[in-house]
């Protein structure tokens, strides 16, 4: 009797010690499904409210504790492996706990000599001749807000047109602009002679030039980018490929927010392109009314925060780089998108740092789970 005993408690005990891991997730974060468990610790478990207490303490999926070179789950909101990095998807704390990736870390040290590289190789940018600019009202940030027109003139005084618009970046940049719905909410579609003129837009400014060249020299290094076709679907996609702003339908692009503007909630979003601001200034459907910041670069490309009215729309501080080209616009904002995705980046042109915003967007991916790029423009302070 005293044997059975025994060996009864010990059964006992053991199954109480089961039941007890069971409903825990000590040392389950990320296991396979099993039926026979009470509660769950892998990155499905919240869809189908069968996680257990202690999920969201030890199995944290926006976190890389615990997680670092996990097998890719699409399920999960951001990733710990080693290709996260090229993918724009590592969770924010994925460099504390699973140190860079092999062979596309990008240092703070080299975004600055990459940047002055593409600074120096902007053969396309505009001259003291070709472009003048009249800043007039200079505004502090306090008074940004009060839709106040302080400028009597326009912005843009002259630009030399017949120079600059038969250059073939600027060409294609262009024919780009005028393809879009600027309201979200409103589907966009695009005819196969618009799509061509994305792509011609991509490989003139990324292919067809030394600064678009470098760009992609270093991408290929760091091993991003294994060929040149790579490169240029993966831009289509980050750039070109559309999302929902509003309203569940296909509204919105990286490119459109960002190079010719858009209308969200009754005031203009995005908007970060000088070409587009001067090519609606002189339409007049665009009225300069002050600026909060004027970089401190003596010629071109220099950085503005502009206050002005699109066309009934108010934009309280929309940043540009003014008086570059097509391809150097592109190549910061791609590189500090891939090197600083939802991060600042830290540039440098002709010795002085540029900041540059970067927004990835995250209700939506392409390819194995990479994001769309939401924004990214000059910080203006």
């Amino acid at each position: 009797m005293k044997i059975a005993a025994i060996l009864l408690l010990c059964m006992t005990l053991f199954h109480q010690g089961y039941n007890n891991a069971a409903t825990s997730c000590n040392g389950r974060c990320g296991e396979r499904y099993n039926a026979q468990n009470p509660c769950h610790c892998n990155s499905l478990c919240s869809q189908y409210n069968n996680c257990c207490n202690d999920y969201t303490q030890l199995c944290n999926a926006t976190s890389c504790n615990g997680r670092c070179d996990e097998s890719y789950n699409s399920q999960n909101p951001c990733h710990c492996n080693s290709l996260c990095s090229q993918y724009n998807n590592c969770c924010s704390d994925y460099s504390d706990f699973c140190g860079a990736a092999s062979g596309a870390t990008i240092t703070d040290a080299e975004l600055k000599s990459l940047s002055e590289t593409l600074y120096t190789l902007d053969s396309n940018k505009a001259s003291a001749s070709q472009l003048v600019i009249d800043p007039q009202a200079l505004v502090p940030d306090s008074q940004t807000s009060s839709q106040s027109d302080l400028s009597p003139g326009k912005l843009f005084k002259s630009l030399d047109e017949n120079t600059l618009f038969s250059r073939p970046t600027y060409a294609a940049l262009l024919n780009v602009l005028d393809n879009y719905k600027r309201v979200t909410g409103q589907a966009e579609s695009f005819s196969s002679q618009q799509i061509t003129e994305q792509e011609t837009f991509l490989k003139e400014t990324m292919l067809n030039t030394k600064l678009g060249r470098e760009l992609y020299g270093f991408l290929y290094t760091k091993g991003i980018y294994g060929s040149e076709s790579e490169f240029i679907e993966d831009l289509k996609n980050m750039w070109f490929g559309l999302y929902s702003r509003n309203n569940n339908v296909l509204d919105s692009s990286g490119f459109e927010h960002i190079f010719a503007g858009e209308i969200k909630g009754g005031k203009v979003s995005g908007f970060h392109n000088w070409i587009q601001f001067y090519l609606n200034e002189k339409r007049g459907v665009l009225n300069y009314y002050s600026h909060s910041f004027n970089g401190p670069w003596s010629n071109y490309p220099d950085v503005l925060g502009l206050q002005f009215m699109w066309d009934g729309y108010y934009k309280q501080v929309g940043s540009a780089v003014i008086g570059c080209s097509p391809e150097f616009d592109l190549a910061i904002y791609t590189l500090c998108y891939i090197a600083r995705p939802g991060k600042q980046c830290r540039l440098s042109l002709g010795g002085t740092e540029l900041i540059i915003q970067t927004y990835t967007w995250d209700n939506s991916s392409y390819g194995n789970g990479k994001k769309y790029i939401a924004s990214a423009y000059p910080v203006s302070m």
